[in-house]
């Protein structure tokens, strides 16, 4: 196949190059109406092309391919140790380039690999996206799969697989299996994801729904939250209501509004719910407020738990030297030792030694040895250690009425 060549400082007009296109390094290239090359076009060092450009194959080396104007190359892109600026749209079945790559209007590839840095002024379509470097796009960025070693800022994401070593940034969109960030993520509007996992920090800007939540350190969201599970290293904070199956948190959880999971909670540290919690069952080693907490199985505090309106569940169980504000409401209710409650109601209620409650209403009671309770009526049956300090007599009744809650 002949070859057009163009010496290394040359300034040409071209149109129609049947065959391939060499050009040597310092070009520049004028447009005579478009650029149609028929074969390779070879760029060794930096290059200028004014108009619009399109070729079979495209390869470089050494410097900056800049193009003033469309770019379309029907087969791959390949630029060693340079970059390439594009001031219109980029087509291209695959593209490699060692340095930069900006590009003003849209790009569409099978395949984007940027050693460097990736700049797309535009939307961004290929199957998958690969940056050595930091990554930022404008647009939309459509892709199964998009990777970056430093930061990624993208507008609207229309993703499969998503991944930085650094930091994640998104104003909105969908990624449908999953993002993995080493340090902190943020999004700005409404987010739907699969697995979301960060090493730091993550911001959810807006209203999201997503599978699988995991954040090392610190996770705030401004919106209502949807997920399948929520896993928080420190500190959480949601300004909107949450729905979910189950949350683990190491540090301090914080709702603005109510939470309603279908599994656990557990909690190491502190949990404060401005609504209600709804779960399967809770597990709290240090504190839990919220308005009201009705968990179906079963509820166990290690620390404190303070309600509006009260706390109920097939099994409640306050572990040894916790505290609980509010009626406690039961199937089988254990105030451990040294514990301390207000209201009790429940089928059976134990209160462990030297436990302490304020009133008891129950189908069975058992007080251990140095309890102390202010009021105890109850229906079937009374153990009482005679140890123990009552502050009023017992009192059995035929039916003991309806239960708070």
């Amino acid at each position: 196949m002949a070859e057009t060549a163009i010496p290394r400082g040359g300034r040409v007009r071209i149109g129609l190059v049947p065959g391939d296109l060499r050009a040597g390094a310092h070009v520049r290239i004028e447009a005579d109406g478009a650029i149609r090359v028929g074969g390779t076009a070879r760029f060794e060092g930096a290059a200028e092309v004014y108009g619009p450009f399109e070729c079979r194959e495209l390869r470089g080396k050494g410097g900056e391919v800049a193009v003033d104007g469309d770019l379309v190359v029907h087969g791959p892109i390949r630029v060693e140790d340079g970059a390439l600026e594009v001031q219109g749209r980029l087509e291209a079945e695959a593209i490699d380039i060692d340095r930069r790559l900006h590009v003003k209007g849209p790009i569409r590839a099978t395949r984007v690999e940027v050693g460097g840095a990736l700049q797309a002024d535009s939307s961004v379509t290929a199957r998958e996206v690969s940056v050595g470097g930091t990554m930022v796009a404008r647009g939309t960025v459509t892709a199964m799969e998009v990777e970056a070693g430093g930061s990624v800022e993208i507008t609207d994401v229309a993703i499969d697989r998503l991944e930085a070593g650094g930091r994640i940034r998104l104003r909105s969109g969908v990624v449908k299996d999953s993002i993995r960030v080493g340090g902190i993520f943020v999004s700005e509007g409404p987010l739907a994801f699969g697995q979301l996992e960060a090493g730091g920090t993550i911001e959810l800007g807006g209203d999201a729904k997503g599978r699988a939540i995991e954040v090392g350190g610190t996770f705030r969201a401004r919106g209502n939250l949807e997920f399948t599970t929520l896993k928080i290293g420190g500190i959480g904070n949601i300004r909107g209501s949450i729905k979910g199956d189950s949350i683990e948190v190491g540090g301090i959880l914080g709702c603005d509004g109510a939470v309603e999971l279908t599994g656990r909670l557990d909690s190491g540290g502190q949990v404060a719910i401005a609504g209600d919690l709804g779960a399967d069952r809770v597990e709290v080693r240090g504190q839990l407020k919220a308005h009201q907490v009705v968990a179906r199985t079963r509820i166990e505090i290690g620390g404190s738990l303070s309600t509006k309106t009260g706390t109920k569940s097939a099994e409640i169980v306050l572990d040894r030297k916790s505290h609980a504000g509010g009626p406690l409401v039961g199937g089988r209710v254990e105030i451990r030792s040294r514990a301390r409650a207000e209201q009790v109601y429940g089928a059976d209620v134990r209160i462990d030694d030297g436990a302490e409650a304020d009133r008891i209403v129950a189908d069975t009671v058992r007080i251990g040895p140095g309890a102390r309770v202010g009021e105890v009526v109850y229906s079937n049956e009374a153990i009482v250690d005679p140890s123990a300090r009552l502050a009023r007599p017992m009192r059995q009744v035929p039916e003991l009425g309806a239960f708070p809650l």
